[in-house]
């Protein structure tokens, strides 16, 4: 489903392979080994909106945040000293984390989830289907208890839904430290767009792209109020890189636009000078979904699924530890969390060839 970042002229819809992990809009980072992430910092920009806020300084006295591992959010602590100006400093976040992540009761979401509990984190789960979210939280309470996972339905492209969501995750969990936009659609649609349908393209916009505003939005209001603040992640998919995505081109522009949605939520952030709330990418790469599998009809797209494309749990097993790491640091600045980089991308590559490797992995390509 998340072939992000690839390409391979397919009737899957991905284009020819290009493994470059730049854009127009982004720092291109040397390409570098599996198991790193790149962490990129937009520059910052001057704007009258910055200079307006200025103000006379005043006697205030500073604060600083306290970070505790209950449930409950840290106590806001006062300096005895005064400063000319208001001085707030946060400690990292101490684990274990409260974790939200929508589309989360199947594939690379219900995986996310359940290494985040293996972590000893706290998680809400959600989907639009009541019957989905029940099985899936039998199966993560079976395996973890119910003192740690919780689920909701929540339909990420009706607002009422999201607000509910929020309130349902402050009563289990008072406040979210980590919230993974990770609901997506396709429409299980590979064809031209110029036969697709109505119902699914709008299908694919209003979950992929009117979904994630309402859940960003949500999510920051939420994280705002929170004395530890909050991360927020945003899952990309193919197309986000800029490449072209045949027979799905409107999923590949939805997750375009998850790109710059997010750059322009980390300006809007940066210019309102908010430094306790961080709006970050994520890439799984390519992921053994059904929906990524069931687009598979080409022996083009065979073959890259079988060099390529790994099984939910290994991606999330990579990516987990990389986003805890996160508050665990202290970042304060926007990161860009990928599992499958150029090298790794490469040198798969070169072993099929070289090697046969990973021939026939998943599919049958003869």
């Amino acid at each position: 489903m998340y072939a992000s970042h690839l390409g391979v002229e397919t009737g899957m819809a991905i284009t020819m392979v290009a493994f470059s992990h730049s854009s127009p809009s982004l720092s291109s980072p040397p390409l570098c080994p599996a198991k790193t992430h790149y962490i990129f910092s937009t520059p910052p920009h001057a704007s009258l909106h910055q200079f307006h806020r200025c103000r006379p300084h005043s006697s205030v006295t500073p604060i600083s945040y306290s970070n505790s591992n209950s449930n409950s959010p840290p106590l806001i602590r006062a300096s005895s000293s005064s400063s000319s100006s208001l001085s707030v400093s946060r400690d990292p976040m101490v684990p274990p984390y409260n974790v939200l992540i929508t589309g989360s009761t199947k594939g690379i979401g219900y995986a996310l989830a359940k290494e985040f509990l293996k972590a000893g984190d706290s998680v809400i789960i959600c989907s639009r289907t009541t019957e989905r979210v029940e099985s899936a939280l039998q199966d993560l309470r079976g395996e973890f208890g119910e003192q740690h996972v919780w689920g909701t339905k929540c339909d990420v492209r009706q607002g009422d839904d999201v607000k509910n969501l929020v309130a349902f995750a402050k009563e289990k969990l008072k406040y979210i430290d980590i919230w993974i936009n990770n609901a997506g659609s396709n429409a299980y649609s590979y064809k031209p767009l110029s036969e697709a349908s109505d119902e699914d393209l709008i299908e694919v916009v209003t979950t992929n792209t009117l979904g994630l505003m309402i859940c960003c939005r949500e999510a920051i209001k939420m994280m705002l109020d929170q004395p530890r603040g909050g991360h927020i992640f945003n899952i990309d998919g193919a197309g986000s890189d800029g490449r072209p995505t045949p027979r799905f081109a409107a999923y590949g522009a939805t997750k375009r636009s998850v790109v710059h949605l997010t750059k322009s939520l980390q300006a809007e952030l940066r210019m309102d000078d908010v430094k306790n709330v961080i709006v970050h990418n994520l890439s799984p790469g390519m992921v053994t979904t059904d929906l990524l599998l069931s687009g598979a009809s080409t022996k083009q797209a065979k073959f890259f699924i079988n060099v390529l494309a790994e099984p939910a749990e290994v991606v999330a097993e990579y990516l987990v530890p990389n986003i805890r790491s996160v508050p665990a640091n202290g970042l304060s600045k926007p990161t860009y969390i990928r599992f499958l980089t150029g090298l790794k991308a490469y040198s798969q590559i070169f072993s099929r060839f070289a090697f046969g490797a990973r021939r026939n992995r998943y599919l049958l390509e003869d």
